[in-house]
């Protein structure tokens, strides 16, 4: 099998995505760490975003976090994301497209202040509410039993948001009686050895938000 190689950022949340799905597949890799001053391998391996994860499968190049984790559930066979059934392989798609088309409110809520910040917060908890009464059911995972690659697309997320509310000083997703549901899934998301081993450092996660807040608010 071909060398693979990923390049990334940590602690790019889109990056987690890739990293989870490798190491659920059992799938040996070389992490490239991407030189913020040097674009010129991004240039190469991602010349229409210019921007990370890039996965590098011998001489196959894929780009885009969510692309990539379809393109190592179908390489390779072992510990499936996606479901056999059509059905339930289209219910998964339709998630991992919600979570890819409505979390831009969590990433604004990371620099925003005042009417602005009040207003992604609306909209994160909406899309939270939507996940909650449509998306996971009385199951443990959106898929059933099993992780899969619609947990793998929410869970960079919910992490994400929980670092951020307590590095911007708010509340949503930690309002645990609105979100039962959501706040069981992602107790059972974390519990997942792979998961929980790869997460990285909750304080660390924290002073980092925290910082990379006061420069992005003492830019604008």
């Amino acid at each position: 099998m071909a060398e693979v190689k990923l390049i990334g950022k940590l602690p790019s949340p889109f990056v987690y995505r890739v990293i989870w799905a490798l190491k659920i597949k059992g799938i040996p890799y070389e992490f490239i760490e991407e030189d913020l001053t040097n674009k010129n391998p991004l240039l190469k391996y991602n010349p229409v975003h210019k921007k990370v994860p890039v996965l590098l499968h011998g001489e196959k190049t894929v780009c885009e976090s969510m692309i990539i984790v379809e393109y190592i559930d179908e390489t390779w066979q072992q510990n499936s994301l996606l479901p056999n059934d059509p059905y339930e392989r289209a219910l998964a798609r339709f998630w991992v497209k919600f979570a890819e088309d409505k979390v831009v409110s969590v990433w604004r809520m990371f620099g925003a202040i005042g009417e602005e910040l009040e207003k992604t917060m609306k909209e994160t908890e909406e899309m939270l509410q939507t996940v909650e009464e449509h998306g996971l059911g009385e199951k443990k995972f959106f898929g059933g039993d099993n992780i899969g690659i619609a947990d793998i697309a929410f869970g960079s997320v919910i992490y994400w948001l929980e670092v951020i509310e307590e590095a911007v000083g708010v509340r949503v997703i930690s309002e645990a009686h609105k979100f039962p549901r959501l706040h069981a899934w992602i107790k059972n998301f974390k519990q997942v050895p792979i998961i929980q081993e790869s997460l990285p450092d909750w304080d660390w996660m924290v002073a980092f938000c925290k910082g990379r807040r006061e420069a992005v608010l003492a830019s604008a």
